[in-house]
Parts: structure tokens; sequence; C-alpha cells
């Protein structure tokens, strides 16, 4: 389709050809990004900005934004027809929607909600799954594996508002146009270089991180010197939306690994908030992801706020550190 065709336009074309699309609940998920984009701008002029006092199921603290973008989500999707329950970051168990409905919504409501008070790019990740079968959904059917995820995509609100999406069919970027209030269409079929050099990684753990991550980032800070013969670029923005959109754009590698700091968590990120959505959308650019050793997309969904490490994003630097993992 040409530049500038609107994601409603866009989607709901798309549907017209394919009926397992959720195009009903994706434009209700872009609406209501853009209700949060507005309030993200607004920000201190609305007294919105710092500390909520409080703290979500995970006890980080939150911010008044996360409490904000998550009831703006609930609100605006749970009037949706087809929407059978939502599952959020910010709460402990399922919100209920239309028991008819035949699908599912998960989201990280503010990605690096850290970041509100410094004016730096953040966002919301959201998943759509299917619930397969008749009747209220429970807990037990938002835990599926990624690789069942019907779409996924993000929002992040930075110099622009930009929505990235799949539904496995390729990713597709749009950008908010302020003046009628539209998303609209700027990059069909993404595509991420297998190449790259540069990594994200937050470089004040390295002293916690396990031997093959330690190999990897040495390797990478040895530059033209060392065993890579090149040398890399290190950056780290603390919000996974806008680490991933860079590397959609131009490359790169993500990396939020396990580390000895709490040996029993197998991670930072949660496996069916920010981990499948984003391996999804970067599989479909061309890209891999990995915990380590095996595929995040074929890992079992346990539980509702499961953990896991993520490295992702260019495939040949992806699949060198999974071959560090396994020793190969």
């Amino acid at each position: 389709m040409s530049q500038g065709t609107t994601f409603t336009q866009y989607i709901s074309a798309l549907a017209a050809k394919d009926s397992s699309i959720p195009s009903s609940l994706l434009i209700s998920v872009s609406n209501a990004c853009k209700l949060i984009a507005k309030q993200v701008e607004q920000g201190a002029l609305a007294g919105i900005i710092g500390s909520a006092g409080s703290g979500n199921v995970q006890g980080e603290t939150q911010q008044k934004l996360d409490i904000i973008s998550n009831d703006i989500l609930l609100q605006a999707c749970g009037k949706e027809a087809s929407l059978a329950a939502m599952a959020s970051e910010e709460m402990e168990t399922i919100y209920p929607a239309n028991a008819q409905g035949n699908l599912l919504l998960l989201f990280d409501p503010l990605d690096g909600s850290s970041n509100i008070d410094v004016n730096v790019s953040i966002g919301t990740i959201f998943s759509i799954l299917k619930k397969n079968h008749a009747g209220p959904a429970t807990e037990q059917d938002f835990l599926q594996s990624g690789k069942d995820q019907l779409a996924a995509g993000y929002v992040v609100y930075g110099p622009q508002t930009s929505l990235v999406y799949t539904t496995g069919q390729g990713v597709h970027m749009f950008t908010l146009d302020h003046e009628t209030n539209e998303f609209l269409l700027i990059k069909e079929n993404v595509q991420i270089s297998p190449d790259t050099k540069e990594f994200a990684i937050n470089m004040s753990n390295m002293r916690h991180w396990d031997q093959p991550v330690r190999r990897y980032v040495d390797e990478c800070l040895a530059g033209v010197e060392g065993s890579r013969k090149k040398d890399f670029n290190m950056r780290w923005i603390a919000s996974m939306v806008a680490d991933v959109h860079r590397i959609l754009c131009r490359g790169g590698v993500f990396m939020y690994p396990w580390d000895k700091r709490d040996p029993s968590k197998p991670g930072k990120l949660r496996l069916m908030y920010e981990a499948n959505p984003m391996s999804f959308l970067i599989e479909q650019a061309g890209g891999a992801s990995v915990n380590g050793k095996e595929r995040i997309l074929g890992l079992p969904s346990e539980k509702l706020h499961q953990r896991v490490s993520v490295v992702l994003g260019s495939k040949n630097e992806v699949e060198l550190i999974q071959k560090y993992h396994l020793g190969t």
C-alpha cells in the first residue's frame, strides 16, 4: 500500500482478505495509544510526572503514567466485542472483558517508565492471542507459546509517535500525524541486517554476567584489534521499546541477560508482555531472538508474570551469542 495510508485503512484491507487478522482489536489498541501519547506529551503540565507511591505485582515502583496508561488500555479495549480478557504487566491477574469474545490481549502499558521524568523515549508493548474454548477466559488461557501469537507490536512515544506491528505477514511501521490524529504508513516489510556494529546492554551489570555474555561484550570492546576485527558502538536507552525500535530501523543487538545477583530468576524481562511480542517482531523482520540457548518463541509459558533472559536483533550476532551459551 502507498505511504500515507492510515493504520485503520491498512489493517481493514488486510482483514478483508484474511479473517484471522484481529483488525478491530488492533484498531482499538492503536486508538488507546493515541490517548496515552497525549498524556505523555503533557507530562508535568498535567501533573502526572513522578512516582504514584505504589508498587506493581513485581514489586517495582509504579509511575503515575504507568497507572494512567494501564487504565486507558483497559477502558479503550474493554468494550471490544471480540475481546475475552486482558492481562497487564501492572496487574496481578487477568481483567475480564466479553465472555463471548475469542481474543486475549496482553500489554506492558508503559515500557521504560523510569525514563518518564527525563523525557526519554518510552512505549507501549502489546500481544494478541486466541482463546481456544467457549466461555469466560481464565488465566490458563493466556499461557500460550509465543509462536501462537496472532499479532504483536508496540508504540514508541519519542520525537515521533510510531506504531510498529506484525500479524505474521511482515513488520510494518506507522507514524502518528498530530494534525489528523491518524497513524500513517511510512514503511512496509521492515528487514534487519544480519550483521551489525552496534550492541545494547547495561554495562554497569558487567560484573554480574555469565561468561558467554562477558565473552561476547569483551570481543566487541576489543574492536579492530580483537578477534572480531571491527569496531562496535554501544547503545543503551533503558527502554526496551526504544532499543528494539532502533534495531528495526538500523540493526543491532539488544541484551538483557541472566545475572548472578538473583540466580533463581531466569531474567529481568517478562516473557508474556515484553519478550514474546518483541521476539515475534524481530523474527518477522529477519532477525533472531533467544534466551541464551533457546528460541524465545518456543519457550513454554508457565505463569502470567514469568521472567526470561533476552538476546535479540541482527541474526548473525544473536546466533554467535547463542553458540557461546551452548559451548559450541
